[in-house]
């Protein structure tokens, strides 16, 4: 028996299960990566977590921990479920294995989840820095208390309120348990502090060993959830934030989001020790890696942060001015300070002075190409406001690596390299000027500019796009007829091709794993995330498992009707011949026994979409609009809840990848076109671009216009087509999530059923192709109809 299958939480592997873990444990020995296709009923959870654990395990391996990253909140409770199951299974000699599920420190801090202490989510990450540096304060070096005292202190506050003949006492409570605190935040000579933080930093030892302060055992907990973490860390009086960070280095898995490993800004300060050769990573819905990350790596600042770095920059200038004058206008205390940073700094009062007009110019600029644009692409906008939609503002030619016109312009301006790379540093000597002269922790805005501006100078222009981002909002202190009134405006520094990044970043890991539903064609995948590259130094092995449950249990109908695009559809409010006829293989589809998924390419189709089938259809029909996540959640519940139900929703949105929709939560599933995205979008078009010259052997400076017809293919399917199709596969993939399960799968326009210039039926795994096989669209209903009727 492998030694593997002690730490396999279940009786038996399936034949692919095992096939897998042998390989993720033999490739990852060689420091390299598996790339895994499996289809539900696989089980990647358990086949990467086997894989990893056993690593960890084995005296001999060099691996120290596993870190999973997932997209997906419901995959990441599927890693706790699986990890409880390993743990439940082990051999009774073992110990449990010790994991933890990394969240953000709003999920976690008491006050915040409670509505308490003046903290809530808008402010916590700032009230928190603030709070942890009054605490410091006070008790570090030359501090007049200890972190005993103040945690005691807030315990006697909080007895203070009993004595004082209230209503009783009033411990803030939270994850089920009272913490030793009261709800409101306590003070130490009018100075307020955190008393979870005084408590950590008290069971701190001197060394800094930070894992001496957790008050638990760690070997006797197995996984902790957040929720679990809160409980002991908060039930015992000390900060489950700072509890998360000293046993990050300690566990040996950790289940977190694409955040703790690409962003820079987390990975720098909170879970840099997870990213080296001695983890194991298991990179969940890898399909989303690309665009994901492509966020993470991607920059930008608002127009109003931009305002705000200006009146930061004016008030050290002003004190700056102030202390230069005191000759004859005295002296200030923070006119001392800011002389004082200046000087310990190589940060001059010049560049904070140039740095400042050049951002009051930089706005002008902004506000001058904002109206322009409006005039000529919404004229007489100023009329209604409300009419104005999203919109962008490129500031080059999409497809052509040009320089960028604001760079051009501030060139012509006056404006050096210089300014734009020291902006950086002004930014930061300017944070620390603030934050010590009102003694608060808080967000700057300049260090935030200083970055955009540092990374817009130094960064290519073959893989960065530029452009104005225009979000509409609505701000009625602004001036009538002013375009800030209705938009919130944003300079964005967008990275059009990751891979470079991706790469880079998975090279630090010891190897592991990347796998998902949806990875195909996986040739395409490690093009784009930097995977062929790495495979000149590392193997990089792949693995495709088709979905093994019994075939006759679920129809598959790839339906050649005409191409649902907008040339053949119309608007929504045109009656057009092929609305019609989707509508009524949407009838067809829907009135299937059970609850029935439809996902439309955009909002806008699903909105079209539900209106139809409230018309022709007996069962509720419930739409999902553009939302916040509660409403989603609670429309998806309504879904589950009761009677048989049709939901209707957008490919683009969040019900069609990483829900749970089995058992008898869904019996089938339609797709209706190809969810392409905007192709008219000029950041989509700057990333099709990108594509081409990227992976299209396209000459350098070549446009996408010169670029040929192979390498324009290219750019289209890779930035474009593959996606879309992963998007189609994620959400007929919610059918058959078992091997008991019963369903209907469809996939509605000409482009899965024909092989052709558009089509992408190439794009699907070969067992796929072969089960979707092409149906006219007047045998569609006659299909399934035999289907349900011999279930």
């Amino acid at each position: 028996m492998p030694a593997w299958q002690d730490v396999f939480g279940h009786e038996e592997p399936y034949e692919s299960q095992a096939e897998g873990i042998e390989t993720a444990i033999e490739t990852a020995e060689d420091r390299g990566f598996t790339v895994l296709e499996g289809a539900c009923g696989t089980g990647k959870t358990m086949l990467a977590l086997t894989a990893g654990i056993d690593r960890v395990r084995d005296p001999d391996s060099e691996y120290e921990r596993v870190v999973v990253l997932t997209s997906v909140k419901q995959q990441l409770r599927q890693f706790e479920t699986d990890l409880e199951t390993i743990n439940a299974n082990l051999p009774d000699d073992w110990d449990p294995v010790s994991g933890l599920t990394l969240v953000g420190k709003g999920d976690v801090c008491p006050y915040n989840r409670e509505g308490a202490g003046g903290i809530d989510d808008d402010n916590v990450y700032d009230r928190c820095e603030t709070l942890r540096d009054r605490t410091r304060a006070l008790v570090g070096d030359g501090g007049e208390t200890s972190g005993q005292a103040l945690a005691a202190e807030a315990r006697s506050q909080q007895i203070g309120l009993a004595d004082s003949g209230g209503s009783g006492t009033d411990f803030l409570e939270t994850a089920g348990e009272p913490t030793p605190y009261p709800r409101e935040m306590p003070e130490h000579d009018d100075v307020e502090y955190c008393p979870f933080y005084a408590q950590y930093l008290e069971d701190l030892p001197e060394d800094g060993d930070a894992i001496e302060a957790v008050p638990f055992d760690l070997t006797e907990q197995g996984h902790l959830t957040p929720e679990e973490l809160v409980e002991l860390s908060a039930s015992y009086g000390t900060c489950p934030h700072s509890m998360m960070g000293a046993l990050i280095p300690e566990v040996e898995v950790c289940v977190g989001n694409y955040y703790h490993a690409f962003d820079p800004l987390t990975a720098g300060s909170f879970t840099g020790a997870l990213l080296d050769e001695s983890t194991f990573l298991v990179c969940d819905e890898a399909h989303m890696l690309e665009p994901r990350v492509r966020d993470l790596v991607s920059d930008g600042v608002a127009d109003t942060t931009l305002r705000d770095a200006e009146t930061e920059l004016t008030r050290v200038v002003q004190a700056a001015e102030m202390g230069e004058r005191d000759a004859v206008g005295g002296d200030t205390a923070d006119a001392r300070l800011v002389r004082e940073e200046l000087e310990d700094s190589d940060v001059t009062l010049a560049e904070c002075k140039e740095l400042r007009a050049f951002l009051a110019d930089l706005r002008e600029e902004l506000d001058r190409r904002v109206e322009a644009h409006l005039d000529r692409e919404h004229g007489g906008w100023k009329a209604d406001l409300t009419a104005l939609p999203d919109d962008e503002i490129p500031l080059r030619d999409p497809e052509k690596p040009e320089r960028d016109a604001i760079s051009e312009w501030a060139e012509e301006a006056g404006y050096d390299g210089g300014t734009w790379v020291r902006a950086q540093s002004v930014g930061a000597i300017v944070e620390r000027i603030l934050n010590t002269a009102e003694d608060e922790e808080r967000t700057r805005a300049t260090p935030a500019v200083g970055r955009l501006l540092g990374g817009w100078y130094q960064a290519g222009h073959e893989t960065y796009f530029r452009e104005i981002e225009l979000e509409r909002t609505w701000n009625g202190m602004e001036p009538e007829g002013s375009w800030r009134r209705a938009y919130s405006a944003r300079l964005a520094l967008f990275n059009c091709v990751p891979g470079d990044v991706i790469g880079d970043r998975l090279a630090e890991f010891g190897g592991g794993v990347l796998m998902s539903a949806t990875l195909e064609p996986i040739d395409v995948f490690r093009e784009v995330t930097g995977l062929d590259a790495l495979a000149e130094d590392r193997p990089v092995v792949e693995r495709t498992f088709p979905l093994e449950f019994p075939a006759e249990n679920r129809a598959s109908f790839a339906v050649d009707a005409p191409k649902f695009t907008y040339g053949n559809r119309g608007d929504p409010a045109e009656d057009s011949s092929v609305r019609r006829l989707y509508g009524d293989l949407l009838a067809e589809v829907a009135e299937s026994p059970g609850n029935v998924l439809v996902g439309m390419p955009n909002y806008a189709e699903a909105t079209w979409a539900a209106s139809e089938l409230e018309a022709r259809v007996e069962k509720p029909v419930l739409l999902d609009e553009s939302s916040v996540d509660g409403r989603t959640e609670a429309l998806k519940h309504e879904f589950f809840d009761g009677e048989d139900k049709v939901l209707v929703t957008s490919l683009r949105g969040t019900l069609t990848e990483g829900v749970d929709y089995s058992g008898d939560r869904l019996s089938a599933a339609v797709i209706c076109g190809v969810p392409i995205i905007n192709t008219a979008s000029p950041r989509t078009k700057a990333v099709r671009t990108a594509y081409d010259r990227a992976f299209g052997d396209v000459p350098e400076g070549t446009s996408g216009g010169q670029a040929g017809a192979s390498a324009s293919a290219k750019g289209f399917e890779y930035a474009l087509t593959v996606p879309a199709v992963r998007k189609a596969r994620q959400a007929i993939g919610r059918v058959i999530r078992g091997s008991d399960e019963v369903g209907a799968r469809v996939l509605l326009d000409a482009r899965y059923a024909r092989e052709s210039w558009d089509g992408v039926r190439e794009h699907f795994p070969d067992e796929e192709r072969e089960e979707f096989q092409p149906v006219s669209s007047d045998m569609l209903g006659f299909g399934l109809e035999r289907f349900w009727e011999r279930h």
